[in-house]
């Protein structure tokens, strides 16, 4: 007798020990959208991020390493709009993973949930790095940002319909906590001058708080500044306040010569944010970015 309490005894405590549901696999190309998937997705999915918050996601190559963390994903969520474009694709022929291809539930298009600005630019590689489907570095926005969240808990639980309410409540919760700074980030930025970006990706943030976006160093997307373009940004906006702003990625050189010519400040502000850290690296990114543009002092 004491033998078989024993046993289910153990057999309890191994049911106990056990997750209610499996994990979701989820796989996110960049480490904004792998932030998103782990603030929504919480204890109910499990996580690997292909591009590292440091890395510009224009410019990586297929890996193996990407291949095998695609094969056994069970939702890829990408940026979309032709970020990914250069490496993505290849890394899903090698994972042979039919769940997460284009059209299945297992493929999230975050660029699909959002309006994007620039759409219909040439698709004419020749002109640099550009996205005819539109502007994907709209993570910046956080009205955008919280949107594709709502829109990737609907997806959650179309893929874990048991966890439906919990990924619509941290969605919900991720978005009202936005709300609540979004008024503080707007009267921060009232009357910035406005600022010279390396790459068009802060446009949209720059667009919904107002903030002017006076130049880009790249002369077309994806090309590195010339000499030239240096000196035509600099008649443009000579006598002008404004403050010029890179990441760590890009050459401090242009924006550096740039800032000392016009007698203005050349800021280093990340580009992405660390996917590891919940829904406060998110804030602190948009908090540096606010800090940046704020002040030309």
């Amino acid at each position: 007798m004491r033998r078989i309490l024993k046993q289910a005894t153990l057999s309890l405590a191994l049911l106990l020990s056990l997750p209610a549901a499996a994990q979701l696999r989820v796989v996110a190309s960049t480490s904004d959208m792998g932030l998103l998937a782990a603030e929504i997705g919480g204890e109910r999915v499990s996580l690997e991020v292909l591009a590292p918050a440091d890395r510009d996601p224009h410019y990586l190559v297929a890996r193996p390493g990407m291949m095998r963390a695609l094969r056994g994903a069970d939702l890829l969520i990408h940026t979309g709009a032709g970020l990914e474009q250069g490496w993505l694709p290849a890394a899903m022929d090698g994972a042979a993973n039919p769940a997460i291809r284009e059209g299945r539930a297992g493929n999230f298009n975050a660029s699909a949930q959002v309006s994007l600005r620039d759409v219909g630019v040439a698709a004419d590689r020749a002109l640099g790095d550009v996205h005819p489907e539109g502007n994907p570095h709209f993570s910046l926005d956080p009205l955008r940002y919280a949107r594709v969240a709502e829109a990737l808990a609907a997806r959650l639980a179309t893929l874990d319909a048991q966890g439906a309410e919990y990924y619509l409540a941290r969605a919900e919760a991720f978005k009202q906590a936005l709300a609540q700074r979004l008024p503080r980030w707007r009267e921060a930025l009232q009357g910035a001058p406005g600022a010279v970006l390396y790459h068009k990706n802060a446009d949209y943030l720059l667009a919904r708080f107002e903030v002017p976006l006076l130049g880009l160093l790249e002369p077309v997307p994806g090309v590195p500044p010339t000499g030239r373009h240096l000196r035509e940004l600099i008649d443009a906006l000579r006598g002008r306040d404004g403050v010029v702003l890179y990441h760590g990625y890009q050459s401090p050189a242009a924006p550096q010569r740039l800032a000392r010519a016009l007698g203005w400040d050349a800021r280093e502000v990340p580009a992405y944010p660390p996917a590891d850290e919940g829904a406060q690296a998110y804030f602190r990114l948009i908090d540096q970015w606010v800090r940046a543009l704020g002040s030309t002092e």
